[in-house]
């Protein structure tokens, strides 16, 4: 921890007080004096005394006290609760969303909100008792994504550094009330471990329509998740518009206004979308509109889905479609792939292919090697993605060690696995000072269909055995890297397409989604049991395996 005062974190468990009841010894009141409030459920009465007392004394009612509360029950959990005694919060008849004053910017959050609880918005205005107020607080520590969220006076009052911050809270208001019914009295901070929270999604291999990303998209804001990467571009299909390429693009696929929708959609839930056009490898789609730009080897025969890195226009190609989307995806991410290249899958790529080996000594001297050119492509298709004001993402098997050339230390390191041809273990990439990007595929890989030994990821495995700095395999890396790992994203591929309709694979990964939001939230261990964490989800509406 990090601060702050931690007293519980969960509505199953934390401290629980006795109720006591003050009473005044008085006459036989009626009962009905001012300071009679609602009693919340579970809250224990008294009876007034029946001893008579001097007239001069007052005949007041009891007063009620409440127990300690516990901690909203929310997925991810809140990171520090301070209970305090009190009915909490809930909305009733005149309860209304504002924002503070000078805090307009929050509007489209309190909007959402007050949508979502079926209450009044009224703007920028002072709150009232059964308002909820957002409030920006630039000064406020913890981080762009932290808040503060208190529950008192009958109000509740979330406060935030940054709008992304100010829209966490409301998600535990949100989550709150549907798991216990009120807000809990007290004092909630919170703030994630990790700066990048997400889910991947194959749309190439298999076409998902708008609607059903959209509702991805709601599901992740609900569970504070930030990024969503769109592998669109594969051997199996291409499936969004595009105006620099468009005899590339598969039947099936998303129009750029489908896009433009799903991306506003993202914008207002506080989520990047970040595109991903794969290359050298997985480029099967545009290869079939261009041929001529398939990778042979020393025998003429076709490498499915490798474009030949040795041609000019080969470059050309790639680099139109990654500056084309570029500029339909205004988020800070583009990722360019480098996976799986099939030159790199052979005994010998200098043999197998001569003219990849003669353009790496040509560009870069005579000791470099096929590995040298692909990773200059790398170099060279990242450097495309900056121009155009965008960090560069690549998978960790495009990045070579040992060579002539060696990959931009700014280029992210995204995670997936170990069994490549030359693997290296995690720690290599971090101890060159990388910033790596967790998908380990033992975990966060849910393939379709389940081919090459995969098997569909549960969230429990997740829950009890995965943290950040589990990179490669079920085995951590030491703690001191822990500041470069950025985070990590739950990922979605469709090898086998037809294995399994939109609607299992939104049922499929919803509890493994929940676990994953839940261990970059907070790498501690959860306090909740499995068994809990399942009951938790049920009630907020989850469900899965």
């Amino acid at each position: 921890m990090d601060g702050g005062k931690r007293v519980n974190r969960h509505s199953t468990g934390g401290l629980v007080a006795v109720a006591v009841l003050s009473l005044t010894v008085a006459g036989c009141g009626d009962g009905d004096g001012a300071d009679r409030g609602t009693s919340a459920p579970g809250t224990a009465t008294t009876p007034a005394a029946t001893s008579p007392a001097p007239e001069t004394s007052p005949a007041p009612s009891p007063t009620r006290t409440y127990p300690l509360s516990t901690a909203p029950a929310t997925i991810p959990a809140v990171r520090e609760h301070e209970p305090a005694r009190g009915p909490g919060w809930k909305p009733g008849a005149g309860s209304a969303v504002v924002v503070a004053k000078g805090s307009g910017a929050l509007a489209d959050e309190a909007r959402l909100l007050a949508g979502e609880l079926k209450t009044a918005y009224r703007g920028e205005a002072a709150a009232r008792p059964g308002d909820v107020e957002l409030a920006l607080n630039t000064g406020q520590a913890g981080g762009p994504e932290s808040y503060t969220l208190t529950t008192r006076d009958g109000k509740v009052r979330i406060s935030a550094p940054d709008e992304a911050g100010a829209f966490y809270g409301t998600r535990t208001v949100k989550q709150a009330l549907r798991s216990g019914g009120t807000v809990p009295e007290g004092v909630v901070r919170d703030r994630p471990a990790k700066p990048q929270r997400g889910l991947n999604l194959d749309i190439a291999r298999k076409h998902f329509d708008a609607a059903w990303i959209e509702d991805r998209l709601r599901d992740m804001a609900d569970l504070k998740l930030n990024q969503l990467v769109l592998h669109f571009s594969d051997d199996q299909g291409f499936r969004i518009a595009s105006t620099s390429h468009p005899e590339v693009v598969s039947k099936d696929h998303l129009t750029t206004a489908q896009v433009r929708r799903i991306i506003a959609l993202a914008n207002r839930l506080h989520i990047d979308v970040v595109p991903e056009v794969d290359s050298p490898g997985h480029l099967g789609a545009v290869l079939r509109a261009h041929p001529q730009l398939q990778l042979r080897n020393v025998q003429g025969t076709p490498r499915q889905g490798a474009i030949d890195i040795s041609k000019p226009e080969s470059a050309r190609i790639v680099d139109d479609l990654i500056r084309e989307y570029a500029a339909l995806f205004p988020g800070p991410w583009f990722h360019v792939g480098a996976d799986e290249y099939q030159a790199l899958t052979v005994r010998d790529p200098a043999a197998s292919y001569p003219q990849l080996a003669r353009a790496a000594r040509q560009e870069f001297g005579g000791n470099a090697t096929v590995e040298d050119l692909a990773t200059g492509w790398l170099n060279d298709r990242a450097a495309v993605a900056n121009a155009a004001k965008k960090k560069a993402k690549a998978w960790n098997d495009g990045f070579f060690a040992g060579g002539t050339v060696t990959a931009n230390k700014n280029i992210e390191v995204e995670y997936w696995t170990g069994k490549e041809i030359g693997a290296r273990e995690p720690v290599s990439y971090l101890a060159e000072g990388r910033k790596v990007v967790n998908l380990n595929d033992e975990y966060l890989y849910y393939v379709l269909g389940e081919p090459n030994e995969f098997t569909y990821p549960t969230g429990r495995r997740i829950y009890e055995e995965w943290t950040p700095r589990v990179l490669r395999g079920s085995s951590a890396v030491p703690e001191r890297y822990a500041g470069q790992i950025l985070g990590g994203r739950f990922a979605v591929w469709c090898d086998l397409a037809d294995a399994q309709t939109q609607a299992q694979v939104a049922d499929g990964i919803r509890m493994p989604l929940r676990a994953t939001a839940q261990k970059l939230w907070d790498p501690a261990t959860p306090e909740l049991t499995w068994q809990q964490f399942q009951a938790l989800s049920n009630k907020l509406g989850g469900s899965g395996a």
